[in-house]
């Protein structure tokens, strides 16, 4: 049963996708149910040390992945408020966390406090996504709160009736949407928010990006948007170029895959299209929005 597992999964040298111009509808043809994505292009722009779960699912479904980052995490230019936050804890009744990068950094700033998870017992947690539960859990710590969809106005929804009069500790990016603060002081709460890491452009990319948009050869099929500072930062490496998208038809035969509605409207906003959404608003969901797309564009090919 092992061997022909692989055998199954194995791309021949029949299999790879070609190395000719033509679009999805010339190389998608080969593919099977065991790799519904062989022979599609599919341009990942998470940042560098976050791209390679998507990016390892993608290959195993046959794509071929390319990947250049439009966001670049950092640290935050100061950790006294997140250090003041976490030495006066005790205080709070709820924690939010909105990424699994905000969960890293608030854990290494506990750690050189000398902190540990006994700080946190205390509290009720809320985390936004199945991601960020588990890099919570994988410390020792209780989630109490998962909303029902991952984004900021759902966590709002979930804690309607549970912060008022409460002092809530929001844990996030240095630039990241007010929903959650704004909406849960209208419920009473008394929101902190403390930054715990920032998003930039990584410069780097730009000429990868605009190189990899006007090649014929190289041009994906698919580019994935795994968050709304992911389309701004796509937007801001483009540059001038930015402008003459349209004349130019630099994402001529290019899907716009969005991670969910937030990020879609981030892309229409600033007048993107939105080609494929993932109905759950996670890294697998995505995946399977795009083969779900994928299996349509074979059975339905443009003409």
């Amino acid at each position: 049963m092992k061997s022909s597992t692989k055998s199954r999964n194995r791309v021949t040298s029949s299999q790879r996708p070609s190395s000719s111009g033509g679009q999805s509808a010339n190389r998608t043809a080969r593919a099977t149910p065991a790799l519904p994505l062989l022979g599609l292009r599919v341009l990942v722009g998470r940042a560098r040390h976050q791209a390679s779960g998507i990016s390892s699912s993608l290959r195993d479904l046959g794509a071929q992945v390319l990947d250049i980052p439009f966001i670049e995490i950092r640290k935050p230019r100061s950790y006294q408020a997140l250090n003041s936050a976490l030495q006066n804890i005790s205080i709070y009744h709820w924690l939010i966390l909105t990424s699994v990068n905000g969960v890293e950094s608030l854990w290494e700033r506990a750690q050189k406090l000398g902190l540990d998870r006994k700080c946190l017992a205390h509290l009720k947690i809320a985390a936004i996504g199945p991601a960020t539960k588990r890099a919570i859990e994988d410390h020792g710590v209780r989630v109490d709160v998962v909303p029902k969809e991952y984004i900021a106005e759902s966590v709002v929804a979930s804690l309607r009736r549970k912060v008022k009069g409460k002092r809530v500790l929001l844990v996030r990016a240095r630039v990241a949407r007010d929903v959650i603060p704004r909406e849960l002081n209208k419920l009473g709460a008394r929101v902190e928010t403390v930054e715990a890491y920032e998003t930039v452009v990584p410069q780097s990319s730009r000429k990868r990006l605009r190189a990899v948009l006007k090649s014929v050869k190289k041009r994906p099929n698919v580019i994935t948007f795994t968050s709304s500072s992911t389309v701004k930062n796509f937007v801001a490496l483009l540059g001038k170029d930015r402008r003459r998208l349209d004349q130019i038809k630099q994402l001529e035969g290019v899907n716009l895959a969005s991670i969910g509605p937030v990020t879609s409207s981030t892309l229409r906003g600033l007048g993107l299209r939105v080609d494929i959404e993932a109905r759950e608003y996670t890294i697998p969901g995505l995946i399977k929005a795009i083969v779900v797309h994928q299996k349509k564009q074979i059975r339905h090919p443009k003409t």
